[in-house]
């Protein structure tokens, strides 16, 4: 499977610690991990950050050939607090590198294109949106404080063929879309027809999550694991959800190994120890 993400690549700050990541670049470390040709399309400043993210990513055997190196804005940043839970919080410092990110010239015809919201926010981001039509979208919501609006959450929602989304974020769609349902599959099987997604998973933390695949609805419960912190868990288990898409698992099957990649990334710090 051939997959291009577009999206963030930065550093959290931790507690006094800088770890890589950012939601795209911790996603697509997972999904070359997992056997696939993934084309990270991103960017980075001309700085000490930026030099060091990029030695980063190719010892976690990602390709950095279309990473590119902006003059302009520094490489990205985020503050992150991690709750008594394990729960991260984000304070993002933008502009950042990764908001001039350009689509390469060269012919990737991915498979799939993998996106989050924030990376949209930006006026000079939205030619993107249309970029590899023939690719199917694999739209990953995650919503961070001021870098959505309910407009283009609705727009990427309509464009996208499966959808990624979090028991916080279902609460917030719902009120973006003024709908209201009694339980997370009627969600689930009534936006995938209004959108006519292929399919939608919402997880669920501990509780592990919920998969609509066509007609076929599994709740999977979650792995039991001591939390570190659950940064990257999300994006590892959308890596793994795609990777089970790929490969035409049933719901259950997927779910089942999304839900243990995801915890074995949240008994770790950061969100690339499990890939080491």
């Amino acid at each position: 499977m051939r997959a291009a993400s577009l999206g963030e690549i930065l550093w959290d700050l931790i507690g006094g610690q800088e770890l890589l990541g950012g939601a795209t670049f911790n996603f697509s470390v997972q999904l070359s991990r997992l056997g696939h040709d993934v084309s990270f399309i991103s960017a980075v400043g001309d700085d000490d950050r930026g030099r060091r993210a990029l030695e980063a990513a190719s010892r976690f055997g990602l390709s950095t050939k279309f990473i590119g190196i902006v003059k302009d804005a520094a490489t990205g940043i985020v503050s992150v607090t991690i709750d008594a839970q394990g729960q991260p919080s984000y304070v993002l410092h933008r502009p950042a590198a990764y908001d001039f990110a350009v689509i390469p010239e060269q012919q990737i015809d991915p498979d799939w294109l993998y996106h989050g919201t924030l990376h949209f926010i930006e006026p000079r981001i939205y030619a993107l949106r249309n970029c590899y039509p023939g690719a199917r979208r694999f739209y990953d919501i995650n919503l961070r404080k001021n870098s959505y609006t309910a407009p283009l959450v609705m727009e990427l929602l309509q464009l996208a063929d499966v959808v990624k989304l979090n028991e916080e974020e279902l609460v917030q769609v719902q009120r973006m879309a003024a709908t209201s349902h009694a339980s997370i599959e009627t969600f689930c099987r009534d936006f995938a027809s209004r959108f006519e997604w292929e399919a939608v998973c919402v997880t669920r933390g501990e509780h592990g999550c919920a998969i609509l695949i066509g007609n076929d609805y599994q709740e999977v419960p979650g792995v039991p694991v001591n939390v570190v912190d659950a940064v990257g868990a999300g994006d590892a288990f959308a890596a793994a959800f795609l990777h089970g898409l790929s490969q035409g698992w049933p719901a259950a099957q997927i779910g089942a190994f999304a839900n243990r990649l995801g915890a074995l990334v949240a008994s770790r710090p950061g969100a690339l120890s499990a890939a080491d």
